[in-house]
């Protein structure tokens, strides 16, 4: 595990430092993806959590989610193009899953993907500290918009 900002973040995910975004393959092809605690930490109190819906493509960098937060509203931004295969509809009934449990009861969507290369530009394993590290000092979250 690596320590970031007081959380802690599994070496086995798959992490998009700028959309704040983790993933994590699973057994049939597809992946799962979430919201990092650091992100939520960042938005405040979830209030809303709305997936695309099951069955819809979405593409790289472009919305395959939306949060409304008590600090910020905003779009989950996709690594790769996809599509999405479930959504965690427990999330959709209580949001703040994502607060109490953003890498486990809180998790967003489960996709499928094309894309052999989705986990190229994604960090893992044992630089995943170092790498949330220099994208915390490089402050380029305060510049995002939903």
């Amino acid at each position: 595990m690596a320590l970031v900002q007081g959380n802690e973040f599994p070496e086995h995910l798959y992490y998009d430092l700028e959309n704040q975004i983790w993933y994590e393959p699973l057994s049939d092809g597809t992946i799962r993806a979430g919201f990092t605690p650091l992100a939520i930490d960042l938005a405040g109190e979830v209030l809303v959590f709305t997936p695309k819906r099951i069955g819809r493509d979405f593409e790289a960098q472009r919305s395959f989610a939306t949060i409304e937060c008590g600090k910020w509203v905003g779009a989950a931004r996709a690594a790769f193009a996809g599509v999405v295969v479930a959504a965690n509809e427990e999330l959709e009934r209580r949001p703040k899953l994502l607060n109490e449990d953003a890498f486990g009861r809180g998790w967003m969507l489960i996709v499928r993907t094309e894309d052999a290369g989705w986990r190229d530009a994604l960090v893992t394993g044992p630089t995943i500290g170092s790498a949330f590290a220099a994208w915390i000092a490089a402050d380029s979250y305060k510049d995002r918009a939903g």
